[in-house]
């Protein structure tokens, strides 16, 4: 199971020589021997079962933190990606990476073991210790940040008219009523079935809604599906001991190798009115005698509540497709300028600032160079060179992020920009401008760049404020002749407050074809104009250090 695999291999590279000196205080680890009453009917590990272990130990791991009873509010998107068989050991491993006031985010590591073989094999992602925690620390506030917006991500695809266009009719002796594939079931909830607080379990909750879900997906193809992935899990409300729990399932829509699978659970206590505990979204394969996915049958949704969840899954699956390619595939495979559109903006956008700070976190820098406390460092690997520019001066760390924030007045102190013009102003924190660079050759073409700026400010003291920026696509400036269209793959600025007057300001870049001639000369110690564009910075941010304007750029 991995929801993000690139973050696992940036991450591994982080590790400090002190890794096995330290374990963070709220880590909780739990092993279990997989037997047949744990497996399903192809002898493999119920997804249901290994979700109850994730959900157990996970909590013990928020409680260990908050020193006080915790229950799971949320889990997000979860892929599967190989099976676990009877007779293997599943390590759970799960620790707090960030808390928030009245919420925290626990990250999970499971891994299959065969005893008999000794491999391990790790199946989803979490951030070892020391430094690749704070790390994960750090990019736990992004995470949130999707969530929060995900219903307004979903409202903006449905009213989406590209999408309501791309709905296609069936032919109706071909498509298949959804309505054979509905289930309903009644589950009591006993002791066993709960936690220390009487609670029932998360993991028990969503152990059930997968059951009826795999019975849904079955009615649909006659035979037996493969849970593919989950959508983000949202608890709406506690369920007691006592309690009759009702799981509904059906599918929402087919796909050409998939289907998805809506669930919901309801809990009541003698004649009180149904209370919605849990809604959760589930794809499903259907496998060959080869492992390769089926093609399923096109189904005929309901009318009204059928036809929404036909829509609703459509705009699901856009949702999974932007975030599985744009946040869980390895940097290297992400194409540069990704298509920028309302429905991926916030993925972008957490990959943006991500991205930056995973660059900024790796801790084999090199100096190159340095000149009157302005230093350059390199990293030199196999598919990049990435390089840092740091030093401190006099000036609030907020007012320097305002004033580097603002890209339309970088060309006042770096010569590389002649021009930085406001395309789009996404919202608050988002920008796309579009760059401008001489050519370095004597008479070719200019560059120009469409660069997405992500800035965020501080969450908790001793972050710093952060500048991201990347290449993005923009359908309504595709290249032209004029110009040689360029990419960034990664750069921008981290700004930490040394002191209420001081900060210290790193520059970042992951070079492209693009961008590497531009820094060369300064990397193989041949110039330092590095030191100049600084220097160039340091006195913009002097002259503007007591003006009282704001961050407010405007499209041309």
């Amino acid at each position: 199971m991995a929801s993000e695999s690139h973050h696992k291999e940036n991450l591994h590279n982080l590790q400090l020589e002190d890794e096995g000196q330290h374990r963070n205080p709220s880590e909780v680890k739990m092993s279990q021997i997989v037997v047949p009453c744990h497996a399903n009917h192809c002898g493999e590990l119920s997804i249901g079962q290994l979700l109850k272990w994730m959900d157990c130990t996970a909590c013990l791991s928020a409680e260990r933190h908050a020193g006080c009873p915790c229950v799971t509010a949320s889990l997000d998107d979860i892929y599967f990606e190989h099976t676990i068989g009877v007779g293997q050991v599943v390590n759970i491993k799960a620790k707090v990476n960030r808390a928030f006031n009245s919420s925290m985010e626990v990250g999970i590591e499971v891994s299959c073991e065969d005893l008999y073989s000794g491999r391990k094999q790790c199946h989803r992602n979490v951030v070892p210790c020391t430094h690749q925690e704070q790390v994960e620390h750090s990019l736990a506030a992004e995470r949130r940040r999707m969530r929060l917006i995900h219903h307004n991500i979903m409202q903006d695809l449905l009213n989406n008219k590209t999408l309501q266009r791309s709905i296609k009719s069936h032919d109706e002796d071909e498509a298949l009523s959804t309505e054979r594939t509905r289930v309903e079931s009644v589950e009591l909830v006993l002791p066993p079935h709960a936690n220390h607080q009487v609670n029932t379990f998360g993991g028990q909750i969503m152990a059930w809604m997968e059951n009826v879900a795999t019975i849904a997906a079955s009615r649909l193809c006659n035979a037996h599906p493969t849970l593919r992935a989950i959508d983000m899990f949202h608890f709406r409300g506690p369920s007691q001991v006592g309690d009759r729990l009702v799981l509904k399932a059906i599918v929402n829509n087919t796909f050409k190798n998939s289907m998805e699978v809506g669930v919901c659970a309801e809990a009541y206590h003698g004649d009180e009115p149904l209370r919605h505990i849990n809604s959760a979204f589930m794809t499903f394969e259907v496998l060959d005698e080869k492992g390769r996915p089926r093609p399923l049958p096109p189904i005929k949704p309901e009318p009204q509540e059928g036809q929404r969840r036909y829509q609703e899954a459509l705009a699901r699956k856009k949702i999974r497709l932007d975030r599985k390619y744009i946040i869980s595939c390895k940097q290297t495979e992400v194409p540069l300028s990704v298509p920028w559109d309302t429905s991926n903006q916030v993925y972008l956008s957490y990959n943006n600032v991500s991205a930056l700070k995973m660059l900024a976190a790796k801790n084999n820098w090199d100096l190159s160079s340095k000149k009157n406390k302005v230093s350059l460092y390199t990293v030199e690997e196999s598919q990049s060179l990435c390089f840092r520019v740091e030093f401190e001066m006099e000036i609030p760390a907020q007012r320097a992020f305002i004033l580097l924030s603002d890209l339309s007045r970088r060309h006042e102190w770096d010569q590389h920009y002649t021009l930085c013009k406001l395309l789009l102003r996404v919202d608050e924190d988002d920008f796309i401008y579009q760059v401008v660079t001489p050519s370095v050759s004597k008479g070719g073409k200019y560059q120009d760049f469409i660069l997405l700026a992500s800035r965020r400010p501080p969450c908790d003291s001793g972050d710093p404020y952060v500048i991201a920026l990347r290449s993005v696509a923009l359908p309504s400036h595709p290249p032209t002749e004029e110009f040689h269209r360029g990419e960034v793959v990664c750069a921008g600025f981290t700004i930490y407050e040394v002191s209420k007057s001081v900060s210290k300001i790193c520059y970042y870049n992951q070079t492209s074809p693009e961008v590497l001639p531009y820094i060369s000369t300064d990397i193989a110690g041949l110039s330092s104009s590095f030191y100049s564009i600084f220097c160039a910075c340091r006195q913009y941010l002097l002259d503007n250090i007591i003006s009282t304007s704001a961050f407010t750029p405007s499209v041309l």
